[in-house]
């Protein structure tokens, strides 16, 4: 049932059926097992979850987030200042609903969102043509977009562009970590045969471990954060969290 309405539905629908269905989700799955760190509640199980292969506990009832957001989340509480600065800029790429509202609520008019399609982003434009000033933001978030994008060296390098000299980011994207380079075939569009090759219907690659030099010849300094060094066992369990997600963080030299 999960894979059929992850493959069959469009994904603007989705995020406004679960942005309705999660408070009653949420109260069906109440109890002691899992935490979900975003919203702080605690549940008896999570969803299952995944494109091809469901993923057993990966989906929380409470906020939808996956554990690469739940990951993401205490990265950033643990090891930046994201929630202690309130003035920041923040360019939020393709914004998740786990987050969207609350970093809207803390960050209000230094908060922007961008997608060519979600409709809960404030602006629709494309991420290899950003309709920004040079040196705008302070922060940027990118998860899981760069592997939609056939030009996703034009991408890096607008993000680049528009990110301030000392500001960071992070750019989460499904990494094999197996794999010294990327596997892409622009001439591969059926998305059955994306499916098999690059593991979902929409994406246009799958990335190796010189994804970081791709952002590096973007122009950013980049550092691997690895979740299974980030977080004890203990905390990989009680927050279901992939001991293999690796989070990749950047940032533009200061001038």
């Amino acid at each position: 049932m999960f894979k059929f309405l992850l493959n069959k539905i469009p994904r603007p629908l989705l995020i406004k059926w679960s942005l309705r269905l999660m408070p009653v989700v949420g109260l069906l799955f109440r109890g002691k097992r899992f935490t979900d760190p975003i919203n702080r509640k605690s549940y008896r199980k999570f969803l299952p979850y995944g494109y091809r292969n469901l993923r057993p506990n990966a989906l929380s009832p409470g906020t939808m987030s996956l554990e690469r957001h739940r990951a993401l989340w205490l990265f950033l509480q643990r090891n930046t200042d994201f929630f202690k600065d309130i003035n920041q800029k923040i360019l939020h790429i393709a914004p998740e609903q786990a987050f969207y509202h609350r970093f809207k609520k803390r960050f209000g008019r230094q908060y922007v969102t961008l997608d060519l399609h979600s409709p809960i982003a404030d602006i629709k434009a494309d991420i290899t043509d950003l309709p920004f000033d040079d040196n705008t933001f302070d922060v940027i978030l990118c998860n899981h977009v760069l592997e939609h994008i056939p030009d996703d060296k034009k991408a890096m390098t607008e993000l680049h562009r528009v990110m301030k000299p000392g500001g960071y980011g992070i750019f989460q994207i499904p990494l094999d970590a197996s794999r010294p380079q990327t596997f892409e075939d622009p001439s591969v569009t059926d998305p059955e045969k994306r499916t098999e090759l690059f593991g979902q219907y929409d994406h246009v690659r799958i990335y190796g471990t010189d994804f970081f030099k791709r952002l590096q010849s973007a122009g950013f300094q980049t550092e691997a954060y690895k979740v299974n060094e980030l977080f004890t066992p203990g905390e990989i369990k009680k927050f279901a969290l992939d001991p293999n997600e690796i989070i990749p963080f950047v940032k533009k030299p200061k001038l």
